[in-house]
């Protein structure tokens, strides 16, 4: 089994005061990385903040040999990201690496859920990821790598009841980390997901004490650990949880092909379980590959 090295790498990890993020941080600055520990310090809600948080886990990483510098900024604040990636810049010379995993929870169902609340979980986790990444990125171009890290999950990926805010800017993450690897997997950045089961603050009220007990934090960073390495993929979702560790996929059914005498409601009805039948399903380099796929189909009737 080879070993996973970081050599003269630096890294930023957001919401890494406690629970994933600071298990992330406590890893890779383990394995030799300098770390950017970054936490607004707020409550569960986005509520609050202090920066004793971040340097609580700052001093602890320099306790053990590590090196590391805090950052107490809000991830929706770009011009207090740039200066976090500026500060880092100054003190290390480059950043290598960045684990968006900063956010909040607002949960209530959709009908009792206001709006601001709704916009807050969206500017956390979305935005706040467009703005620590926009904030590398070009750094990322010029040095011709980067490893990003985004942190879904399972809300965005299949739904959780109460959680339409959460589940749609976790969904979002995927679309952002789909094309940023189109843009940037031939600069040497290459952009992943974690999508963690875990206990932490986030869901400590949403599972049975039980199952807690076993969805430990540690379980988790093995996976964005790797991410993070030289020999990380690009375009992956890895699920972690309990020592277990899978990849989520997106996919498409071969479908149907409908003549334009065809193609309608009724149609679609008599034809549903072949549309939706998963023989064949097949994953995606880009956008493109969904349209050649129905060009492609319309050629073969249209010979036959």
């Amino acid at each position: 089994m080879s070993t996973v090295e970081f050599n003269d790498r630096v890294a930023i990890v957001t919401g890494a005061g406690a629970g994933l993020g600071k298990q992330h941080a406590l890893e890779l600055a383990r394995r030799g990385v300098k770390v950017v520990v970054n936490d607004f310090g707020g409550a569960r809600d986005g509520t609050g903040g202090t920066a004793t948080v971040a340097e609580q886990v700052v001093a602890e990483i320099e306790a053990a040999g590590g090196e590391a510098m805090a950052a107490g900024c809000s991830v929706t604040d770009y011009d207090a990201v740039e200066k976090m990636v500026a500060d880092a810049i100054a003190k290390w010379g480059h950043v290598d690496i960045l684990v968006n995993n900063a956010g909040v929870l607002r949960d209530k169902t959709f009908h009792k859920m206001e709006l601001a609340d709704f916009n807050f979980v969206m500017d956390v986790h979305l935005m706040g990821s467009v703005n620590c990444t926009k904030a590398v990125w070009n750094h990322m171009r010029e040095r011709q790598y980067g490893r990003i890290v985004m942190t879904t999950s399972s809300s965005g990926l299949y739904g959780n009841f109460g959680q339409a805010n959460y589940g749609a800017a976790k969904l979002a993450l995927i679309g952002l980390m789909n094309t940023l690897h189109l843009e940037g997997a031939g600069k040497g950045i290459h952009t992943n997901a974690i999508s963690p089961v875990a206990a932490t603050r986030m869901t400590e009220d949403l599972m049975p004490e039980e199952a807690l007990k076993l969805l430990v934090p540690e379980a988790v960073t093995p996976a964005v650990v790797y991410l993070c390495s030289d020999g990380a993929p690009s375009k992956t979702i890895l699920t972690a949880g309990a020592g277990g560790y899978a990849a989520a996929k997106i996919v498409e059914t071969e479908g149907v092909w409908l003549s334009e005498a065809d193609r309608s409601a009724e149609s679609i009805a008599a034809n549903f379980d072949q549309i939706i039948d998963p023989a064949g399903a097949q994953e995606y380099a880009n956008g493109g590959g969904q349209g050649a796929k129905f060009f492609r189909r319309m050629q073969e009737t249209m010979k036959g």
